[in-house]
């Protein structure tokens, strides 16, 4: 069905918690997630994303979820369908079309870089 989200993920350690985002894409049986620190802008340089290991279907639909063993809180802050424009999901370079609200426009992700812009 072309889902997405973007999850805030705020991670608890012994004095301090860390926030970084997380961009999930519907992949089948599972879904493509990566790691980013801070969040693209529309038309802005490009960023740095770092590949994670493939989420659970399940993150698509949550909202808000406490995770076991207090390793943190994960809240929904954008999510929507995407047209995918690469040639294929499995590669070190994707182009999706967004439609969300913080993320829209077309989102390139090459190699540990990604960039949103209005151009597609």
């Amino acid at each position: 069905m072309n889902k997405w989200v973007l999850l805030e993920h705020k991670v608890n350690f012994a004095k301090s918690v860390e926030i970084h985002y997380d961009f999930l894409v519907e992949n089948g049986m599972d879904c493509l997630t990566w790691k980013f620190l801070k969040l693209p802008l529309l038309n802005q340089p490009s960023i740095a994303i770092y590949k994670q290991s493939n989420h659970r279907l399940v993150w698509l639909s949550r909202i808000e979820h406490e995770l076991s063993d207090n390793r943190g809180f994960v809240k929904r802050i954008d999510h929507g369908t995407f047209k995918n424009v690469s040639d294929e999901l499995d590669s070190e370079y994707y182009r999706f079309i967004l439609d969300g609200e913080l993320l829209y426009g077309l989102f390139e992700i090459s190699g540990n870089s990604c960039r949103l812009s209005k151009d597609y």
